[in-house]
This record gives C-alpha cells, sequence and structure tokens, in this order.
C-alpha cells in the first residue's frame, strides 16, 4: 500500500524531484521505492527520458489501481470515523423460529449489512410461543415467524404467504406420473419436519383433513439436512417454497410436483416487534427494508 502511494504521488507530480519534495524524502530514497515496486510486479512502470518519467501502459493500469486502493482507504478510514463519532455500536436482535431461521433470516440480514455494514445482529431462535415471549419480554427487538399473530402490545407485520411443495429425488417413481393429488402421499416414505414445528403442524393438520398416514422415515429439524437426505435416501419430502431456491433445486438434483392441497397449506411469514419500537430506530429500518425486499419481490 505505502509503495503504491508513494507510485502515485510520481504520476501526479511528474517528476522523482517534486514528488521527493511532496513525500518528504531524498530523490535516491524515492528511486529506491520506485524501484522496489517495479521489481515487486516484475515490470518497467516509467520510461525514463532524462529527468521525465512517462508513463508505460502496465504503469497506467498500475495507477488507476493506485486510485481505487486510495479511495477504498479513504472510505475505510471515514466509515471507522462515523462509528467513532457514533459514540456506540448500533445492534439490533431478532428472534426467528427454526424454519424462517434457515429459510428467510439469512437473506434479510445479508440485505440489510449491504446499507448498514456496522450493525451487529444477533439472533435467538425457539418455536413461534417462545419468539413471542421473546418479544413481549424485550428480549429480543424484533421476532421473524412462519405465522400471523395477534397479541397485545405488539406489531404483526405480513412479509409474504407460503405453501409446502412436495420434493422428490432423481429417480422417484412419482416424477414420470402425470398428476399427483394428495391421496399419493398416503403410505409414502417420506422424511419431515420434527414434531411441533410450525410446519409439522401445517403437514399433520394437512394429513388429518384428508386421512393419510405418510411412512415417516426420519423426523428432523434441519432443512439443510432434510435436503441432502432426500438425495441420499431417494425418499421424498414436504417442504416450504420460500426455501425452494431455483439453485438449490438444481445444485441437489430435486424435482418439485405440484399437488393442488398443498397450495392451499398457506403460511404468512411475519415481522412481530412491540409496539413502543420507535425506541429503537435501528430495528425499524430492520422492518422497512424487510417489507421493501418482500414489496419489491411481489411486484
Amino acid at each position: 500500500m505505502e509503495l503504491m502511494d508513494v507510485f502515485a504521488v510520481v504520476v501526479e507530480q511528474e517528476s522523482l524531484n517534486k514528488a521527493s519534495h511532496v513525500l518528504n524524502l531524498s530523490q535516491p530514497a524515492l528511486s529506491r521505492k520506485i524501484m522496489k515496486l517495479e521489481e515487486e510486479l516484475g515490470v518497467e512502470l516509467f520510461f525514463r527520458k532524462g529527468k521525465r518519467l512517462e508513463l508505460t501502459r502496465v504503469g497506467q493500469i498500475c495507477y488507476e489501481h493506485a486510485l481505487e486502493l486510495r479511495h477504498s482507504d479513504r472510505k475505510f478510514k471515514q466509515a471507522i470515523y462515523e462509528y467513532k463519532a457514533s459514540g456506540k455500536h448500533s445492534s439490533i436482535t431478532i428472534g426467528a423460529s427454526l424454519t424462517t431461521l434457515q429459510a428467510t433470516l439469512p437473506d434479510l440480514i445479508t440485505i440489510y449489512l449491504k446499507d448498514h455494514p456496522m450493525t451487529e445482529i444477533k439472533a435467538l431462535t425457539g418455536k413461534t410461543h417462545e419468539v413471542v415471549t421473546m418479544v413481549k419480554e424485550k428480549k429480543v427487538d424484533i421476532g421473524l415467524v412462519a405465522s400471523q399473530i395477534n397479541a397485545f402490545g405488539l406489531s404483526c407485520e405480513p412479509l409474504f404467504n407460503d405453501h409446502l411443495c412436495l420434493v422428490l429425488p432423481l429417480g422417484h417413481s412419482y416424477i414420470d406420473r402425470s398428476a399427483l393429488a394428495i391421496r399419493d402421499l398416503h403410505e409414502l416414505p417420506m422424511i419431515l419436519f420434527s414434531k411441533g414445528t410450525w410446519y409439522r403442524i401445517l403437514m399433520d393438520e394437512l394429513f388429518q383433513r384428508f386421512n393419510i398416514f405418510p411412512q415417516v422415515q426420519m423426523e428432523i429439524d434441519s432443512f439443510e439436512a432434510i435436503i441432502r437426505l432426500v438425495s441420499t435416501c431417494k425418499t421424498a419430502t414436504l417442504l416450504p417454497q420460500s426455501y425452494l431456491r431455483d439453485d438449490l433445486i438444481r445444485n441437489s438434483e430435486l424435482i418439485l410436483r405440484n399437488i393442488p392441497e398443498l397450495e392451499q397449506t398457506t403460511r404468512t411469514t411475519s415481522l412481530l416487534y412491540s409496539e413502543d419500537a420507535s425506541a429503537h430506530p435501528e430495528a425499524l429500518k430492520f422492518i422497512d427494508k424487510a417489507k421493501q425486499h418482500f414489496s419489491l419481490n411481489r411486484a
């Protein structure tokens, strides 16, 4: 970084003599620094014509890079200054149910930190009713759950609606069927969410409504583990549409099949926050950013 800075000053002053005065270096010491940079890069940066210096083509490329480094360094120092001037490091604590922690929260954090990189974000997980209690007791600033909640003292901001999808591994016998109905899940070997999670409750209500008894081979809390085991064990599963990104399906060699009754298993993912959340501006910024993100996706 230091050599690139020195090199940029030489280019801008157009002579070693002038640059040495600006940098408060002797001319021989300055010449040695330029020679050292040329040795490190393995190229000549200047055509030397008497006392005049002219940039080579690679010298011009090097100068453009030096300017980028200078700009980046200034931006970094400005960020540090703003952080120190703010007097404190801003933070947000988010309570998330297991499903939203895996399917929705990572994207929201990425989007928020892009505009607010100095914010520290902490996450606590629990079942939906536990997240609601966390928000009520102010143990977290925001709750993210796969449900709509009506609770005294809390505001609920719906983000998007979600439904379950049938996920199959390559080679599964159901892939070639022209159409599938909910009855086709009866006695079907499946990997499902653990009991007690919102999506498992949704599934069990669905199975009971249609008098269906799938052959549950495994019950797991992790989306990632379910995806990997579906491919490994060559069995089916039900997962929320919001988690099933195109790249994930493609890379895991999975197939999605539509079943009309599954599209009726709608669950709304929402943000919860205290009605006095105005005392926490960072949390309000996070909520606004999340609403904006899903509003754009719907459009």
